[in-house]
C-alpha cells in the first residue's frame, strides 16, 4: 500500500532513479541479499514489515524477523555503502496509555507481540546508522493499494445497513499517500544535510476516533454517518491488545525545514476522491443498503 504510493511520489521526478524490490524480489532476512540489493543506492525507504497485528502474537519470532532482524539487515547494509534508510515503524511501540500527544522523544513500551517486534527494528537502526537511519512512526494507515479500515467501512455500507464502530481508541488517520509525499521530502533534506537522524512521526495532524472516522468517511461519500454506531472496545475482543491513545506530536519536522503532514480530515477528504475509493463509495451508494443522507 505505502510502497506504491512511494513510487507514484517520485515518479514525476525524472533527476531521481529508483530501484522498487517488493517481497519476491528481496528477502529483507536475508543479509547477503540485502547487501547486494542496498549497494550503489543513496537512499533506503523500508516499506517491508509484518503487519498481520493478531497473528504477530502466536507467532512473535517470525514477526520479529521481518520486523526486527530484517531491519537490521538493511541497517547494515546501509552503514557499509553510505546509504541513509528511512525506516517506517509505528505508534505500537509506545504504551498507548497517555492523554497528550507522544513526543518523539517519547519512552517506549509496547503493549503487544508486533509492537515489540518493530521496536527491535528501531533499536537497530538506531544503533547501526545513529547519523544516517531516520525512524518515521506512522499509525492508522489507509490507501488505495492495500487493505484498511476506510476501504474495509465502504465494503461494509454494501452488506449491511448499520455498523458498529469503537470510540474508545483515539488517534491519527493517515493516508498512505501523504506519508509517502513526506518520506520523499525528507529523504531528499537528509541528502542535503538538513535533516538530523532520528525518529520522526510520520501521521496526520489532529485527531480523532474509529467512529469518528467511519462516520467522516460516509459522510463525505454521500453516505447517511447515522449509519455507524458508537460502541467500546470490549465488543471486539482480539488476541493483540490495541493502544487506547495513539494521537503523536510533530514537533521533528522543524528540524528537517519540514511541515508537518495535513489534518487526517482533510486528507481523508482527498483521498476519497481517487479512483480506487470512488468506485467503493459508489458500490456502497448503489447498494440496496443505502440510506441516502440528509446533510
Amino acid at each position: 500500500m505505502l510502497g506504491q504510493d512511494v513510487l507514484a511520489e517520485l515518479a514525476g521526478n525524472p533527476t531521481v532513479k529508483v530501484t522498487a524490490l517488493g517481497r519476491a524480489d528481496l528477502d529483507i532476512t536475508d543479509p547477503a541479499a540485502v547487501l547486494a540489493a542496498v549497494a550503489g543506492h543513496d537512499v533506503v525507504v523500508n516499506c517491508a514489515a509484518w503487519t498481520n497485528v493478531d497473528a504477530a502474537e502466536s507467532a512473535e519470532e517470525a514477526a520479529t524477523a521481518v520486523n526486527g532482524s530484517g531491519v537490521r539487515n538493511l541497517a547494515e547494509a546501509c552503514a557499509t555503502v553510505g546509504a541513509r534508510l528511512l525506516h517506517v515503524s509505528t505508534d505500537y511501540v509506545l504504551p498507548g496509555d497517555a492523554t497528550e500527544p507522544y513526543a518523539e522523544t517519547a519512552p517506549t513500551g509496547p503493549v503487544n507481540a508486533y509492537g515489540r517486534s518493530k521496536l527491535v527494528g528501531e533499536q537497530a537502526v538506531t544503533q547501526l546508522l545513529p547519523e544516517h537511519g531516520y525512524i518515521v512512526r506512522t499509525a492508522w494507515l489507509y490507501g488505495e493499494h492495500g487493505p484498511n479500515f476506510v476501504a474495509t467501512m465502504l465494503k461494509a455500507a454494501t452488506q449491511r445497513e448499520t455498523l458498529d464502530v469503537v470510540d474508545d481508541q483515539h488517534g491519527q488517520p493517515t493516508w498512505s499517500r501523504a506519508l509517502a509525499a513526506q518520506l520523499v521530502a525528507l529523504g531528499h533534506a537528509a541528502l542535503a544535510g538538513r535533516a538530523p537522524a532520528g525518529v520522526y512521526h510520520g501521521t496526520s495532524t489532529g485527531r480523532t476516533t474509529w467512529f469518528g472516522l467511519a462516520r467522516e468517511a460516509y459522510r463525505l461519500t454521500g453516505l447517511d454517518p447515522e449509519r455507524i454506531r458508537q460502541t467500546d472496545s470490549a465488543a471486539f475482543v482480539r488476541p493483540a491488545v490495541r493502544p487506547a491513545f495513539s494521537v503523536l506530536a510533530h514537533e521533528r519536522w522543524a528540524q528537517a525545514g519540514l511541515e508537518p503532514m495535513p489534518t487526517w480530515d482533510r486528507s481523508l477528504a482527498e483521498a476519497l476522491t481517487r479512483p480506487g475509493f470512488q468506485a467503493l463509495g459508489q458500490a456502497a451508494l448503489q447498494a440496496p443498503t443505502h440510506a441516502p443522507s440528509q446533510g
